[in-house]
């Protein structure tokens, strides 16, 4: 009876860095008189520090960040010591 090896191979596992960036303003500044008018930020600007109330809070428009277009950004980060092989 001959004894097997078995090898298992671990695939490590895929980090991935997620960047998040608030563009251009979508608040309707005419909604309570029926109409639709945003006031043109182009980009969400901080008027605190991180981790304090004023941070979520727009320095050019004075909006809420909520009402700020989320971009999403994922870069998949792999630290292989070998290419993947393909077919086999």
């Amino acid at each position: 009876m001959r004894k097997r090896q078995v090898v298992v191979r671990r695939e490590e596992p895929q980090r991935s860095v997620r960047s998040v960036k608030y563009g251009e303003c979508q608040k309707n500044h005419a909604a309570n008189v029926g109409g639709y008018a945003v006031d043109g930020c182009r980009e969400f600007m901080a008027s605190g520090g991180e981790g304090t109330t004023a941070a979520l809070t727009c320095a050019a428009c004075g909006c809420h960040r909520n009402f700020h277009k989320r971009q999403v950004e994922t870069e998949v980060v792999c630290e292989c010591s070998s290419p993947p092989s393909i077919g086999t």
